[in-house]
């Protein structure tokens, strides 16, 4: 099948991205090419679209990138890279990002019904703080209805704080690899790390007390030597079930 212009450019690029160790020191870095990555990324899709997520911008002239690189180890990707972006998940914000989007749905309406326009808006002022709501014994009562409805009908059983903080965690990455994608589709290289201190750089970064770190993602114009040998991946037979 003949593939268009815009898929063929798409599957470049997931093909080129590569995780990549060290970054080139001389070559100019566009900083505002992070910033447009950024863009894409909020546009990712995301748990009822809260968007509990930020993206923490530490350049290699802040006066805090050598310390941040220290922390995650010193890995090279870490060392070298022209600017680190730190993705944090923000839980603690979610009162706050489902008004958000109970005032957008009121005033931007497109010709929706008014059942409609009240089921949304239900799920948002009713459904939303029941799951992200913390109250004394509160998971084991929501795990005990969604139990006793499960036996009626379908229904969603992971609702527990640490379904509630993977589901959380599941936006950041999605956010965080629609980053990576932009920055090789503008000709930059980026390493996702898991090695670092949390609870040191948490501390570094004046991050809230309530935030988690997600992944801390090295950027920058990747060396040939930056590339640890050739991609390996399990056999698509092995990852692919079909029923």
């Amino acid at each position: 099948m003949h593939k268009s212009a815009q898929e063929t450019s798409f599957f470049d690029v997931v093909e080129a991205r590569r995780s990549v160790r060290i970054f080139d020191q001389e070559e100019a870095f566009d900083h505002d090419i992070v910033e447009k990555a950024i863009q894409a990324a909020i546009l990712s899709p995301n748990s009822s679209n809260l968007q509990l997520y930020q993206f923490i911008r530490v350049p290699k002239t802040s006066l805090l990138k050598d310390q941040l690189a220290q922390l995650c180890m010193r890995q090279k990707a870490a060392t070298t890279a022209r600017e680190l972006v730190v993705v944090i998940t923000r839980r603690d914000l979610w009162k706050s990002r489902a008004e958000a989007n109970y005032e957008f749905i009121l005033n931007s309406r497109q010709n929706q019904s008014e059942k409609k326009v009240k089921q949304v808006g239900n799920y948002y002022k009713n459904l939303i703080p029941k799951l992200f709501g913390k109250y004394p014994g509160w998971t084991l009562i929501k795990k005990t209805i969604a139990w006793w409805v499960g036996l009626r009908r379908p229904m969603v059983r992971e609702v527990s704080e640490t379904d509630v903080r993977i589901s959380v965690h599941k936006s950041a990455a999605l956010a965080s690899m629609t980053f990576m994608l932009s920055m090789k589709a503008s000709g930059y290289d980026t390493c996702p790390m898991e090695g670092f201190d949390s609870k040191r750089v948490k501390k570094l970064l004046n991050l809230p007390a309530a935030s988690e770190i997600c992944m801390i993602i090295g950027c920058g114009k990747g060396t040939p030597e930056g590339i640890y040998g050739p991609r390996f991946r399990v056999p698509f037979e092995e990852l692919v079930i079909e029923k």
